[in-house]
Order: structure tokens, then sequence, then C-alpha cells
């Protein structure tokens, strides 16, 4: 189920995302409060001549935290190192990787919430003091070592900001939430990537391929990807209105960004729990899913655009999610 072509997750074929990827915060289209924010903060620490504040990015997958976080080196000037949560699991790949920072670097740290809660606390003193402590040696003939880092800036990444610990939430200076993006914005989005790749794109249909993206850049640009290709077998490269509509609607993705996917979230509700409420647990048992897929990848653009709302007692659809399937609305459903 992963591999439907709307989701927010990355894939291996989103590698392209590297080549479109703007430099700087002026060629970031979008996320304006955050952007004029960063903007801000960071002039200030290159005046003062200070590395930045940490930084923490949070907010659905596909909205740009991996690009600001390129951006905010580029525009400090200075090198970026990567890592991802699941990926540090002794003390000693953290050590490592703070070992070659250099002063003022930034370290990038995606899906953070997953750092073990022990690594955690010897990234504490990292953080804070820009000193690194590791105990070294088996059982017995253990010391402690401290190890002096250059001052550092920590940019890190996460879907589920509730997840981060307090102390290491509290470590970050700067804190920005992003938001999905607008048809206008996703609109500018295509058409830079268009331009980037080379490919032409008219108006109506850039318009209409933003509508559809559930109002994230990663699927728009998969979905650009992919019309792309029809339009070069059948408009000799030219993407119009209709390469748009025909490509999407052989990719199943409907006029407001729903595909197979959500209409099985959403009917599995109506058809076998009277559209809800029901608990994460029983859904993502009926959907054959995991409830934190649901909840990261699914529910965010469900709730957000109204098919779907959370109570105290569970997940319900929505009457605009009856109407867009089709479906008659119970009695015993609406009283809720």
């Amino acid at each position: 189920m992963d591999e439907r072509i709307i989701t927010n997750k990355k894939q291996e074929e989103d590698t392209f995302e590297e080549t479109i990827r703007p430099d700087s915060i002026d060629e970031y289209i979008g996320q304006t409060e955050v952007k004029e924010n960063l903007n801000i903060f960071i002039e200030a620490a290159k005046m003062r001549n200070e590395s930045l504040d940490h930084v923490l990015l949070y907010g659905p997958p596909g909205l740009g935290k991996t690009t600001l976080a390129y951006i905010i080196a580029n525009e400090l000037g200075v090198n970026i190192k990567t890592a991802s949560g699941p990926s540090i699991e002794k003390a000693g790949d953290l050590a490592a990787i703070l070992s070659t920072l250099e002063e003022g670097d930034v370290l990038f740290i995606d899906e953070i919430h997953r750092i073990p809660r022990f690594i955690e606390e010897i990234l504490y003193p990292a953080m804070e003091d820009f000193k690194l402590d590791i105990i070294v040696g088996s059982e017995g003939s253990s010391r402690n070592i401290r190890i002096d880092l250059p001052p550092f800036t920590l940019v890190g990444a996460t879907t589920r900001c509730g997840d981060l610990t307090s102390p290491l939430r509290d470590r970050f200076g700067i804190v920005s939430k992003l938001q999905f993006y607008s048809v206008e914005e996703l609109t500018d989005i295509v058409k830079r990537t268009s331009r980037v790749l080379d490919t032409p794109i008219e108006d109506e249909a850039a318009i209409e391929l933003a509508t559809r993206s559930r109002g994230t850049p990663r699927i728009a640009n998969r979905l650009f990807k992919r019309v792309r290709d029809f339009a070069y077998v059948m408009n000799d490269g030219v993407i119009n209105l209709d390469i748009t509509n025909k490509a999407l609607d052989k990719l199943k993705v409907d006029k407001l960004g729903l595909d197979d996917t959500d209409y099985n979230l959403l009917k599995s509700i109506i058809e076998k729990f009277n559209g809800g409420p029901v608990g994460i647990d029983a859904l993502a048992s009926s959907i054959g899913e995991e409830v934190s897929t649901i909840e990261d990848v699914y529910e965010p653009y469900l709730l957000q655009n109204g098919f779907l709302k959370r109570t105290p007692r569970g997940r319900m659809v929505t009457e605009k999610a009856y109407k867009h399937l089709n479906k008659e609305q119970t009695e015993q459903n609406s009283l809720f």
C-alpha cells in the first residue's frame, strides 16, 4: 500500500527532488512566516558571528523540511551533515557524526523523534554546551571521556512533534511548524519545476495538477514527473490540461487529490463501522495498516479538508465524505 503515488512519504524515485531543490530562502516557495522568521534569525547570527540557534521543523511529510535545512546551511555559508533518527542506534554513532563537525556547521537529523532516549541524553550537553560525554571501555574498566565540540546548529525534522521528549524539545531555540500549501503556492512550485526540468506546462494544467497534489510539494513534483511521461508520449512533451486530466485519471488521483487508498479508508469507516466513531487500532486492523501510517500519511490531508474528524470516541467520516463517495448517510450516524 506504500507504493501509492500520492503518498507524502519519500520514495526512492524522489531522488530527483535533489536536482530541483531551491538553494536560497528567496527561491523557496510558500511557508512565508517560517521563511521570514528564519531569514531574520540567520542574518542576526551572521551579524553576531555566532552559530544559529538549534532549529526544530515539524509538520506532515513532504512539505519541505529537508529543503529548508539545506537552505539554512547555504544561507549561513557552512557545510551540512545529515543523519536520520533510526540510524543512530549507539552512542558511537552519534559521536562519529558530531566529531566530523566544523565550527558553524549544520547537522540535520531527520525523524529526530525516533532517536533512542539514551542517545537523547548524550545529545543534551552537545546542544547546550557543545561538549560530548561518552563512556568507553567494558564494564568494570569503563571511563568517561569529554570531548569539546565546535559550535554547530542542529536542525531536527519530525512529523510527530508530540513524540519528542520535553527536555529535547526545550533545547531548540527556534521551533517552526510547516503548513500545507495553497493551490496558488503549489502552482508556482509546479511552474518552477517545469522550468528546471525544461518541460513546458500550460497555466490551466499547472493549476489542475496543483489542485490534486494534497497541499504537498513532494506529491506535486511526483505527479508532475508522471504527467510529463504522458506528455512526451502523447503531446510532444507539452503538458496541457487535457493531458493532465488524462494522466491523473489513469493514475486514479481524483479532482480533490484522493486515491484508492483514501477511498478504502473512508469506505471502511462507513461500511464496517457505520461511519464511526471508530478507534484508531480497530481502523488500522480493518484496512491492514499500521496506526502510525494512518496518523502520519493518510489522516492529515483528510482531516485538513474535512473528510474525516477526530472525536473523543474515535474517527468519524463527515457529510462531505459521504457526498464525495456518493454514499447515503444513515440516520444513526447523523446523530453523532
